[in-house]
């Protein structure tokens, strides 16, 4: 019985044996099929690139690039690029033609606060936000194919020269700005500190351009300055809202509140705006906890709002200044105290910038900046292109708006210039008699201009120019800001929100 089972288990251990034999010999075969059918495979791709590569190089007609168009909205942008690369009459920069086509599809956009920046403009751009920069220190904007000031910063050279906004650039150093962007006309009004750019500038109400020559300088990073007033006022102006504008605030009113300040005139004139993180720092400061500070809108009509953080509830009397030249972010923030805290505003309709831009770095350091969303105030209204409107109108008056007059341009008896005419009102305003307006350098403007030189202790010409044309402008902006219409009117607000 042992051995019949024996004799079983040796013809089944026999059997195993023929099947894995059978098995190897089947696998041998498939390695050596599966060999030869890789090297078939890679003889076959040999191959095609060779064809591929002689098409290319005797073929006629052919792009020099052939792209996978797994995106047809840009079969013609391919196209395009092709047919230039291939077919334009000298070569072509490469990178010159991409650039090109971003900077054309944000041009399409037709938004004045959407293009594109070189590695040079992108630079620029976040430098000016986050530390001093070189050049005349104006925020300019593009609209309808023009260069306009939407304000100078304070103390900048551009100030110092009379600009103000809504002035026109016509060119720069004698090149037409016509037609091109905002970071196009940045890159020539910039330079080197102690450099001088030329530029010509149409003011509203002006029959032609006036030359002005401004030095460029470096431009100061502080963007808050205070002061004290007479019955514990203080009078504080935010200049733009850079990286540090909230902390240098909160510094100036701790110094202020310590010598005595009981009511605060916050001045937001010719302030163009800036990052949206500092106004809602800044907004937060004179708003309750928990009140809507403003609203962003997407395309879709989604609606997101920002709420006040302060817990520190100030009830510091407050009066705010606006004119044209506050835009952006001081209009947010002159938006959220008017509406959510009840804080008078004083002055002139605002510029009324109501988008939210966001700025997008390339790998090579250029940059894309464009318009995501539209902001809306705490009660729903969207000021874009409308401004926001003060509680108590006051117009500046009219000699605060008097073109720059050119110290290199010499006015004497018998010149007649929109120039002169600027001078006589100038005249007139410091309370000099120069006997008419119209533009006509008579013998009795010549008379007045003696009055004025001899009132400053300067040589008695009777000729503006130079040292007298500069220090007739520095009289009247002195002037200004002595009897500033605006700034009393704030001050005379407060003082009835200080006695409630």
């Amino acid at each position: 019985m042992d051995q019949q089972n024996m004799n079983e288990e040796n013809k089944e251990e026999l059997k195993g044996q023929e099947k894995t034999a059978e098995a190897e010999a089947k696998n041998s075969f498939l390695r050596i099929k599966k060999f030869h059918f890789a090297m078939l495979l890679f003889f076959l791709v040999f191959l095609t690139a060779g064809i591929t590569t002689f098409a290319l190089a005797f073929g006629e007609d052919k792009p020099a690039v052939q792209v996978i168009r797994e995106r047809e909205e840009f079969a013609k942008l391919y196209d395009a690029y092709d047919t230039l690369k291939n077919d334009y009459f000298q070569e072509v920069d490469q990178e010159k033609l991409i650039n090109g086509a971003i900077d054309g599809m944000l041009e399409s956009l037709d938004d004045p606060y959407s293009d594109y920046m070189s590695q040079e403009d992108a630079k620029n751009f976040h430098q000016s936000l986050s530390s001093s920069f070189e050049g005349i220190g104006a925020e300019i904007q593009e609209r309808d194919g023009f260069i306009f000031i939407v304000t100078p910063l304070k103390g900048s050279p551009a100030e110092k020269a009379g600009l103000q906004p809504e002035d026109k650039i016509m060119s720069v150093d004698g090149k037409s700005l016509q037609g091109m962007s905002t970071t196009e006309a940045v890159a020539l009004i910039r330079g080197e500190k102690g450099t001088d750019v030329k530029l010509s500038i149409l003011r509203q109400g002006g029959e032609k351009p006036v030359d002005v020559t401004i030095t460029r300088d470096t431009i100061p990073i502080e963007t808050v300055y205070g002061e004290m007033m007479d019955g514990g006022i203080a009078k504080v102006q935010i200049t733009n809202f850079s990286q540090n504008t909230a902390n240098e605030l909160v510094n100036i009113l701790n110094d202020l509140q310590k010598q005595g300040m009981k009511g605060l005139v916050l001045d937001l004139r010719q302030n163009p705006g800036g990052l949206l993180d500092q106004a809602i720092k800044i907004s937060s400061l004179f708003v309750p906890e928990g009140e809507i500070l403003f609203q962003v809108e997407d395309r879709e009509g989604n609606v997101e709002k920002y709420a006040s953080e302060n817990e520190n509830n100030n009830n510091l009397p407050l009066v705010v200044i606006i004119d044209k030249g506050s835009a952006s972010a001081s209009e947010i923030l002159a938006g959220a105290v008017s509406e959510s805290a009840g804080v008078p505003l004083i002055g002139e309709n605002s510029f009324g910038k109501g988008t939210v831009q966001r700025a997008e770095d390339f790998s090579d350091g250029s940059n894309m900046k464009f318009t995501t969303e539209k902001w809306l105030t705490p009660k729903g209204n969207w000021i874009h292109k409308k401004g926001i409107k003060p509680d108590h109108e006051v117009p500046m008056p009219e000699y605060a708006s008097l073109p720059f007059i050119d110290p290199e341009t010499e006015l004497k008896v018998s010149t007649a210039s929109e120039q002169v005419r600027a001078a006589q009102k100038m005249l007139k305003a410091l309370g000099f008699e120069p006997g008419r307006e119209d533009g006509f350098y008579d013998e009795k403007t010549k008379e007045t201009v003696i009055e004025f030189q001899k009132s400053k202790e300067l040589e008695e010409t009777g000729i503006l120019k130079g040292s007298s044309t500069i220090e007739l402008m520095n009289a009247l902006r002195e002037q200004i800001k002595n009897d500033d219409p605006q700034v009393q009117k704030a001050i005379e607000v407060l003082k009835q929100e200080m006695n409630k």
